[in-house]
């Protein structure tokens, strides 16, 4: 009999960014994203969540491989992004502005093409403590 299980892994990286839109004035940058706006960047230190849901594999117990998960998480996300500006060093960001709702989504796009889609995918990003997003795929 199968079994529906969910299993996530929880990583951190810190990263940089600027929320800005470049169609806008500097005024109504600053005026929408406060502090948020620094033209010197700003940084965080995320927690992120990758959760899977599928069935747990009668020979195995396991749902997916967690060590497998983390390897993937590791290359697709935490290599590239950790400890670097999301503007300027992740291509994603180069036009579309770096919230973490945004951030959420490509990480998500990213894991979703390492990870086989019989597996549903879900992405919590804690931005700060008091900020979280969630992104369940599309």
């Amino acid at each position: 009999m199968l079994m529906k299980v969910a299993v996530i892994r929880k990583e951190h990286f810190n990263a940089a960014h600027r929320l800005h839109n470049k169609d806008w004035s500097e005024e109504k940058n600053h005026k929408v994203f406060g502090k948020c706006n620094n033209p010197n960047f700003h940084g965080h230190n995320y927690e992120l969540f990758v959760k899977l849901i599928g069935d747990a594999d009668p020979k195995t117990g396991y749902v997916y491989d967690m060590k497998l998960l983390s390897d993937i998480i590791k290359e697709e996300i935490i290599a590239p992004f950790d400890h670097h500006n999301l503007n300027i060093d992740i291509a994603e960001f180069k036009e579309l502005n770096p919230t973490a709702e945004n951030i959420a989504r490509v990480i998500w796009d990213k894991l979703r093409g390492r990870i086989d889609k019989k597996f549903d995918l879900k992405i919590t990003l804690y931005e700060t403590e008091r900020n979280i997003v969630e992104y369940p795929g599309t």
